[in-house]
């Protein structure tokens, strides 16, 4: 696969897997998502607060809190998505860090690399939320049914 699972795809994993199971009325708890996406709880907080401060999320405290969409699926594109991902994370190879140099890596890949990322950024601007909840469903995939409240004791 040509571009790595890193923060971004887990990013757009997390913010589908919210708009899946909450949108913007219910809350999806991190400890429900983590186990969902088979994740630690701890390795997703600095993303689920990056995209909290990014106005992409919603953070709700107590019993019943957790995270909702802060704005309508159709209004948030997977490149919005990316970009907090991406700002928040740390420096990849070619980015300046310790990656290959000489002039067939600079004259020749790293302007490849330029063209494959503005089209992967082109594709993701035209992509919303919206869009993947329609794969899902076109998946066979099905949201949950809320749970009744019980008031049993």
């Amino acid at each position: 696969m040509l571009i790595r699972r890193d923060r971004a795809m887990v990013a757009v994993t997390i913010m589908l897997d919210v708009a899946f199971h909450g949108g913007r009325t219910a809350t999806v708890s991190a400890a429900d998502m983590a186990e969902r996406l088979g994740m630690a709880r701890r390795g997703m907080e600095p993303l689920l607060q990056a995209l909290s401060r990014a106005g992409l999320l919603d953070s709700v405290r107590g019993p019943r809190g957790g995270y909702r969409l802060g704005r309508p699926r159709r209004d948030i594109r997977l490149s919005e998505i990316v970009d907090v991902a991406v700002a928040g994370g740390a420096a990849e190879v070619g980015d300046g860090a310790d990656g290959p140099v000489g002039p067939l890596q600079v004259d020749v890949v790293d302007p490849l690399w330029a063209e494959i990322d503005a089209a992967a950024r082109s594709q993701l601007g035209a992509l919303t939320l919206d869009d993947l909840l329609k794969r899902a469903a076109a998946a066979g995939l099905r949201r949950p049914a809320a749970e009744p409240i019980s008031f049993a004791i």
